[in-house]
């Protein structure tokens, strides 16, 4: 999965206090495109003027910056985010990271102001949070819990393509969890929402941070429970059918928990 990048080591620990040296990496977005050299690598912060930003992350001792005001910049380019998936030259790890990067910007660009007195907010000085100077109020990078959910009749697996997308690939039940609701409760509420079935035997797989949609994801394995008959909510769905193991098709890469899941099943 995206997150996968061993023997790679991430360390997500916020230090506000730590400054980019020489070597430190410095992530510049331009809406939603990052800048990146000609050999599509992160740009180091000796090749950037000024050479500023906050602190993301690190990994293998190197640090990563964001870059919020615009720097004087070197030779190379801007890819769009929705790009870095499918540029093969460009390695799974620094795909997480731009992303991983790309879900805090974002963050950062939605709570400028206070959603309760609407004063500036300010950047802590002791963690990953925004602040406000008069009300006191504390804002935290948002998560959205949700679910993925392979349902499973014998040896078939239920497919979905969802409405209204450019994605072609299959890919199997997914939603966010509703207030007040277990993440087991969301698997059958979406499972019955979008295909009409009703699920039992539901088991946890796997989780996976998703920061395209600053989701954190669990994976569930379930089985139908009563009628196969699908009932399809064409308003999420394009298409929904029981798949064969041989002929279930995988995602074109294996960044995702939904494709890993479909791959357990076809493998099992």
């Amino acid at each position: 999965m995206i997150q996968d990048i061993a023997p790679h080591h991430f360390d997500n620990h916020f230090d506000p206090s730590r400054r980019p040296d020489r070597d430190s990496r410095i992530l510049y977005f331009r809406e939603e495109s990052l800048f990146l050299l000609p050999d599509f690598s992160f740009p180091a912060a000796r090749d950037m003027k000024p050479a500023s930003g906050e602190y993301l992350f690190s990994l293998d001792g190197i640090s990563y910056f964001l870059s919020i005001d615009a720097p004087c910049l070197p030779e190379g380019r801007f890819l769009p985010m929705g790009k870095m998936r499918t540029t093969a030259a460009i390695p799974r790890v620094q795909v997480f990271l731009a992303w991983t990067a790309l879900q805090i910007l974002r963050w950062i660009r939605e709570n400028t102001y206070c959603g309760s007195c609407g004063n500036l907010l300010r950047p802590s000085p002791s963690e990953r949070a925004r602040i406000c100077p008069s009300c006191g109020r504390t804002i935290y990078p948002r998560l959205n819990p949700a679910v993925i959910a392979a349902v499973t009749w014998k040896d078939r697996l239920l497919l979905t393509r969802y409405a209204g997308r450019a994605i072609s690939y299959y890919a199997l039940i997914a939603g966010f969890t509703e207030v007040g609701e277990t993440l087991e409760e969301t698997v059958q509420r979406e499972v019955l929402e979008e295909t009409g079935l009703r699920v039992k035997n539901i088991r946890y797989y796997k989780s996976q941070p998703w920061a395209m949609a600053s989701d954190i994801l669990a994976g569930f394995f379930c089985e139908v429970d009563g009628s196969t008959d699908i009932v399809m909510d064409r308003t999420e769905l394009k298409e929904a059918f029981w798949a064969e193991k041989k002929d279930i098709i995988l995602q074109p890469d294996d960044y995702s928990l939904t494709n890993e899941m479909m791959k357990v099943f076809k493998e099992s």
